[in-house]
């Protein structure tokens, strides 16, 4: 690929234009400013409009979003919009993308752009026109005046060239009474190729004189390699082995000699058991060393409260959980001496890329990585290891190089949703209502300033990368988000945990809220009190009364206080259980209820119904919004019923669907959801909220229903049924 600049190089287009270079501009990629309007957007002579986001859609529909409010913004057709995404070469660096900050973030930049570049135009065509700007109008592609008539397009006032100005952080936006656009259900368009099987993957890419790699990954985590017995695929044609230190690997032209090769090639590796098994996890947690303790919220003092008087205390686990996402990860890479490009479904591709230059040896302008759609991340899964060994492998054999994952490798690999405890205290007066609480977390430390996972490629090379965990944001909401004039809320900041950790959707937010509002269920139930009440008597937050209280109604809720009467006769024990969250203390506000049904005789648990009130402030697409809000309930009703990483002295032993299953289609339970669109606030993140309270409000109808409170998930099966056994005697 030839030195060009964006504009030439896209200029000319009608439509999207995806661009996959083998190798990187000889004089180094240009990266797009990402205070310039010309960072975001461009306008070709035909007048089409291209918006390049360094924010990714990882299956949250934002291709639609962004497309949406630079429509708004711009006075252009949403549907004739171009957009180019996560292209290090191409778009800004807007830093990670996350569930909850693709809208609120990328796509707010990005209409502050559009807003911008909308009064250039303006002032363009007042200069042209010898008119007042406030007399005139972007709209259809063209400038023209509020009263009508003929107009000057977009391209003719460019003439050709760029915007060539800063994004104004104070540009005016829409008026929400004016909007066309934003708060429609605009189509996601990428829906159409998706049901039909067009869509192009990282999994599909594929370049000329590409090979076919696999890594073969050691019997133990931490393991070094021995040996290596290169005869033992000989006879499979076109393979080549690589190994760099403790980094082995195997390409070929044809992916089924190569698949053949890791399956067939001799290797001697040590044997360290390092791991304490899953049967010892939460052990091990609790006395893992602490580096340090962190108060995360203090108000007035509860220690004394909680030294006498009437004080409830409970403790709530979340496992170790895998990403588990359907298709196992893929990367393409292409390293030559001169520069690199990687294609990977990454969500992070702009802070991947100098951290593949650093272990490659070559200047970040170097590397190039394009993002392609992978089959689902949920935070960081195993794609940006996927793309670090297929960067050794090309590098090492001078071709590009595809890395195919197995399910084995995505589940046995894949960096993991950390475990968590959760340690709570509650002092009550005497009708039950809460004096005093404290919360202790016991959560592994996040490094500062480590935005990826160390890489199982890298280390195994003995190459540098930054070193450190990745655990994201995973103390937020271990608080209670109730009037409480006494309450402390610290985490206990582990030095370490059993397996490598990342961000997994709504990081710990899901096994937090499960505590916070399960233990306010215990309160209330040791009250004698509807849950409902017992909480609206404690929350002074307008909009969160407003969605407890339609969740309540959409449930048809009855008050009592828990259990239902019949928890302890019936065959199959019936129960509700509502829960209540403001995400990130400062986020959406969410109310959840469900009704599910147990089988005493086989533990079972059914969920039968969910019912869901969301919002998120400004909603700038709503069918996107209501997709993420249900695929978050049941990913999440996944996770708190049959996920949990298992694991011996080791390493991971749960690498299938058997050993680690998922929800089916014949789990599903019904769902409503009701949208509460509030205009005029700021917009909020839809991808992650949702999760947070699901475990919660199953855990709480669980105990409706029966009486027993499951303080760990997963709420499998066996451990419902030896509950009620243990309850029982």
């Amino acid at each position: 690929m030839t030195a060009v600049g964006r504009r030439a190089l896209f200029g000319a287009a009608a439509g999207l234009v995806v661009v996959f270079a083998t190798r990187p501009a000889a004089a180094g990629p240009r990266t797009a400013a990402a205070d310039a309007v010309d960072g975001y957007l461009a306008i070709a002579p035909d007048g089409t409009v291209t918006v390049y986001s360094g924010k990714v859609d990882l299956g949250t529909g934002l291709r639609a979003v962004m497309r949406q409010v630079v429509a708004e913004e711009l006075g252009v057709d949403a549907a004739g919009i171009a957009m180019i995404e996560g292209d290090t070469l191409l778009t800004p660096d807007q830093g990670p993308t996350g569930g909850s900050t693709g809208t609120p973030v990328g796509a707010m930049q990005i209409r502050r752009a559009a807003a911008t570049a909308r009064e250039r135009l303006l002032a363009l065509a007042a200069a042209r026109l010898g008119r007042p700007a406030a007399e005139l109008e972007a709209m259809d592609g063209q400038v023209r005046s509020r009263a009508g008539g003929a107009g000057i397009g977009f391209a003719a006032l460019l003439e050709g060239g760029a915007f060539e100005t800063r994004v104004d952080p104070t540009a005016a936006l829409k008026d929400p009474a004016a909007f066309r656009w934003i708060g429609t259900s605009f189509p996601r368009p990428d829906i159409p190729a998706k049901v039909t099987g067009r869509h192009t993957y990282v999994q599909d890419i594929t370049v000329p004189g590409m090979l076919h790699g696999r890594v073969i990954r050691p019997p133990a985590i931490g393991a070094s390699l021995i040996a290596v017995d290169e005869s033992s695929v000989a006879d499979i044609p076109g393979v080549r082995v690589v190994r760099i230190r403790d980094f082995l690997g195997v390409v070929a032209p044809r992916e089924w000699n190569a698949e053949r090769a890791a399956r067939a090639l001799t290797a001697r590796w040590t044997a360290p058991e390092t791991l304490p098994g899953s049967d010892n996890l939460f052990d091990f947690v609790r006395t893992t060393k602490v580096d340090h303790e962190q108060v995360l919220r203090q108000v007035g003092d509860p220690g004394p409260l909680l030294a006498a008087g009437r004080v409830m205390a409970a403790t709530y686990r979340w496992p170790a959980q895998s990403h588990g996402s359907i298709g196992p990860s893929c990367a393409m890479a292409d390293v030559r001496a001169d520069g690199a490009t990687i294609w990977s479904a990454s969500q992070i591709t702009h802070n991947a890329r100098p951290l593949l230059a650093r272990f490659l040896g070559l200047s970040p302008e170097r590397v190039r990585v394009i993002y392609v759609n992978g089959a689902g991340s949920y935070g960081t899964n195993g794609s940006d290891d996927a793309a670090a060994d297929a960067a050794l492998l090309s590098q090492a054999v001078g071709a590009p190089v595809r890395v195919q994952w197995s399910r084995a490798d995505e589940l046995g690999w894949d960096p993991k949703g950390p475990p968590q405890i959760l340690d709570l205290r509650a002092a009550l007066d005497a009708a039950g209502n809460v004096l005093g609480w404290e919360t202790v977390a016991f959560l592994p430390a996040n490094t500062p300033g480590l935005r990826t996972v160390p890489l199982l490629a890298v280390d195994a090379a003995g190459l540098d990368q930054p070193r450190g965990m990745n655990s994201a944001m995973i103390q937020q909401n271990i608080d209670p988000p109730y009037a409480i004039a006494h309450l402390r809320a610290a985490v206990r900041w582990l030095e370490s945990t059993p397996l490598r950790p990342s961000n997994l959707r709504s990081p710990g937010k899901v096994g937090n809220v499960m505590a916070v509002e399960g233990f306010m269920d215990e309160l209330a139930a040791a009250a004698g009190l509807d849950a409902v009440e017992y909480r609206l008597n404690q929350l002074d937050a307008p909009r969160g009364i407003a969605a407890l209280k339609r969740a309540a109604a959409m449930l048809g809720w009855q008050a009592r206080p828990s259990p239902a009467p019949d928890a302890a006769t019936a065959p199959v024990m019936r129960g509700r259980g509502i829960a209540y969250c403001h995400y990130k203390g400062a986020e959406n506000f969410l109310a959840m209820g469900m009704v599910v049904a147990v089988e005493r005789a086989s533990g079972t648990i059914r969920v039968e119904r969910v019912v869901c009130v969301h919002e998120c402030g400004l909603m700038v697409n709503p069918d996107g919004v209501r997709a993420q809000v249900e695929g978050g309930i049941l990913q999440t009703l996944s996770r708190s019923l049959f996920e949990a990483v298992s694991f011996d002295r080791a390493g991971v032993t749960s690498t299938d669907w058997l050993s680690y299953p998922i929800l089916a289609f014949p789990d599903v339970p019904a769902l409503e959801i009701e949208l509460i669109d509030r205009p005029h606030e700021r917009p909020l993140g839809a991808g992650e909220a949702a999760c947070a309270p699901v475990a919660a409000a199953l855990g709480n109808a669980v105990f409706d229903a029966t009486g027993i409170r499951l303080r760990e998930a997963p709420f499998t099966a066996e451990r419902m049924k030896a509950a009620l056994a243990a309850h029982a005697t």
